[in-house]
């Protein structure tokens, strides 16, 4: 069975998906991302978080930050 997708949105990206891979990066005690935001401060506003995370994935407009953007940077001018 699958998720009726909402008019407007790019991507059909079901919201069981999301939960399950928050569930994997909590078991795994994933590490803060590029935007410094823990598992606990995610977790603190967890629906909202999900919810926003989600609505942009499937609208098409997550783009998440480059890890490192500025090492590499450094290195290539060397």
């Amino acid at each position: 069975m699958t998720e009726p997708m909402l008019q407007g949105k790019t991507h059909e990206i079901p919201k069981r998906l999301v939960w399950d891979a928050w569930l994997k990066v909590k078991e795994n005690k994933g590490a803060a991302g590029v935007d410094g935001v823990t598992i606990e401060r995610f977790e603190a506003e967890l629906r909202g978080n999900l919810y926003k995370l989600w609505n942009r994935m499937s609208s098409g407009s997550y783009f998440p930050g480059v890890k490192g953007q500025d090492e590499v940077a450094l290195a290539r001018s060397s």
